[in-house]
C-alpha cells in the first residue's frame, strides 16, 4: 500500500510529464508496456494533470514513433531487423502485412494506433519499405492523441474511483499488467 501511495505522489510532479514523455519514446521504439501504465498515476493522483499528461503522452508517441520509423529507414540492417527478428517473425511481414498493407494500408496505421498491435512494429516496417512518413505520422498523430485523450478523459471523470481500485489493487494490477506484456511479447514472437 504504501509503495502505492509513494508512486501517486511522485507522480504529481510537474517533471513527471517529462518521464511520461521519455518512456512513452521508449514505448514507441522497443518497450511492451502500454503507455496508458504511464499516463494513469498522474491523471488519479491530481485529475488536473489529465491534459498535460494527454499531451506528453501524445508527443512522445509520435517523437517515438519517427524515431522507430527512422530505423526502418536507415537502420534495417542492424537494428531494424534485430527488433523484427526480436519481437515478431519477419516472414509474418513479407506473407501478411506486406500483401495486405498494399490495400489497406491507412486502415493498419489506425489499428496499430489505437490498440494493443505493436505500433512500433509496424513503424519500423514502414520506414524500411519508404511509405510516407507524413502520411504515417499524420495518421499515427490523429488516431494516437484520439487513444490518450479518451483515457486520460476517463480517468479525469472517474478519478476518485481509479485512484480506490489502484490503492486496493496496486500489486495485482501490476504484476497483471507484466504478465500481459510479457503475454503479448510471447505471442507475437510465435506468428
Amino acid at each position: 500500500m504504501k509503495f502505492a501511495e509513494y508512486i501517486l505522489q511522485k507522480s504529481e510532479s510537474k517533471t513527471y510529464s517529462w518521464i511520461v514523455f521519455l518512456l512513452t519514446i521508449c514505448e514507441s521504439i522497443f518497450l511492451f508496456i502500454p503507455p496508458e501504465v504511464f499516463m494513469t498515476p498522474p491523471i488519479i493522483a491530481n485529475k488536473k494533470r489529465a491534459v498535460p499528461i494527454a499531451v506528453a503522452t501524445s508527443l512522445g508517441s509520435i517523437v517515438g514513433g519517427a524515431i522507430a520509423y527512422l530505423i526502418g529507414a536507415w537502420l534495417w540492417d542492424s537494428v531494424g531487423i534485430w527488433l523484427i527478428n526480436t519481437f515478431s517473425n519477419p516472414e509474418l511481414i513479407e506473407t501478411a502485412i506486406k500483401p495486405m498493407f498494399s490495400k489497406y494500408g491507412i486502415l493498419i496505421i489506425v489499428l496499430t494506433a489505437v490498440t494493443p498491435i505493436p505500433y512500433k512494429l509496424l513503424a519500423i516496417w514502414l520506414g524500411f519499405i519508404g511509405y510516407p512518413i507524413w502520411i504515417f505520422l499524420a495518421v499515427s498523430a490523429i488516431f494516437r492523441t484520439g487513444r490518450f485523450g479518451i483515457i486520460a478523459a476517463l480517468l479525469y471523470f472517474f478519478q476518485e474511483r481509479a485512484n480506490a481500485i489502484v490503492k486496493k489493487y496496486f500489486w495485482p494490477l501490476t504484476i497483471t499488467a507484466i504478465i500481459a506484456a510479457g503475454l503479448g511479447v510471447f505471442l507475437i514472437s510465435l506468428f
